[in-house]
């Protein structure tokens, strides 16, 4: 994306857009989201689980 230093608020946010609008499409994902997130331990009763 260009630089957006020197723009106004609104010139920014159509530069943005149109940099967006140009850019190539994201794959698909081939994972599901938050499957590298740390998975919790199933705890004993009454324990805190953070």
């Amino acid at each position: 994306m260009a630089n957006t230093k020197n723009l106004e608020h609104s010139e920014r946010k159509v530069a943005k857009r149109k940099a967006r609008k140009a850019a190539a499409p994201k794959a698909a994902r081939t994972t599901p989201r938050g499957s590298n997130k740390k998975k919790l331990k199933q705890l004993v009763r009454g324990a805190s689980k953070r």
